[in-house]
């Protein structure tokens, strides 16, 4: 029978990130400490712990069959490798970061100036794009030190929180690309390994939309009921049901969790009660 590969990056939050959404979309990964690869008991997997830097040539030899990646490394390394899905986590930039001492008006700024970065490519382009010429360092490790040891006048790297910048001396000045978690697939994947990665991409799209919604029950007065179901943003209408109370009702729906207290706010504001508020796991439509 056939098995998939898919990579992951092998330590780090990437790595607990990518291992949990593999848990929650049913795949029991027997792993042990150290491992280079494990298998999943109930599914045809096999899992590949890998250096995240050296993920996408893998993925370009046909190595593996598809990885949970950082989709900025996948912009650097990754050429024409096919993103199947944007997976919500590991949320980061690249950007550009100068001494605070700095005046900073504009991209401009870096016309002939050193720029260390472990991404020359997506440094180079963002330079192409904007005509500025300026010399690229590249640097593997430690990037936030470059200027402050006379190495480079701005930095290239990877921005979170900004505390690491904050601690160097350093400002975010430009943001060349947003960055999360993606799941992607080799250019040589087998029409076999194809369908199971669909299978897995099915299965990640409905807990990806589970985390994003609430289900809401509400017990509603009957005269109240039109405009409260008109407040409610339901995946096709909301399940109303009576209440053995009479000229009440059971409201029943799902609810974007980024809109989430403000309809919570209007559905009081028009006589909702007893609201009760449930995660979802998973949301299959």
């Amino acid at each position: 029978m056939s098995k998939l590969k898919i990579a992951v990056q092998k330590s780090g939050r990437l790595y607990d990130d990518s291992m949990q959404i593999l848990k929650d979309i049913g795949i029991s990964i027997d792993n042990g400490k150290d491992q280079l690869k494990a298998s999943a008991r109930n599914f045809p997997i096999e899992v590949f712990y890998l250096r995240n830097g050296d993920i996408p040539q893998y993925l370009k030899d046909g190595v593996v069959d598809a990885a949970i990646i950082g989709e900025n490394v996948l912009i650097e390394k990754g050429g024409n490798i096919q993103i199947k899905e944007k997976l919500g986590f590991s949320a980061c930039k690249v950007s550009v970061a100068v001494p605070k001492s700095v005046k900073y008006k504009s991209i401009q700024e870096l016309e002939g100036k050193r720029i260390a970065t472990s991404y020359p490519n997506t440094v180079q382009q963002y330079l192409e794009k904007n005509k500025v010429k300026a010399n690229i360092h590249i640097i593997n490790g430690s990037v936030e030190i470059a200027p402050n040891i006379g190495l480079a006048d701005a930095i290239v790297d990877i921005v979170s929180s900004g505390s690491t910048l904050f601690k160097n001396g350093l400002k975010e000045v430009e943001v060349l690309l947003k960055s999360e978690a993606v799941l992607a697939a080799s250019p040589l994947i087998s029409e076999a390994n194809e369908a199971i990665l669909n299978k897995i991409q099915f299965r990640i799209q409905s807990v990806l939309k589970g985390r994003q919604s609430k289900y809401v029950l509400l017990n509603a007065p009957n005269e109240k009921l039109d405009t409260i179901i008109s407040i409610l943003p339901g995946m096709r209408s909301p399940t109303v049901l009576p209440l053995a109370e009479q000229g009440w009702s059971s409201v029943h729906t799902v609810i974007n969790k980024n809109k989430f207290w403000e309809i919570i706010d209007e559905l009081k504001l028009h006589g909702a009660e007893g609201i009760l508020v449930c995660p979802i796991d998973n949301m299959v439509l």
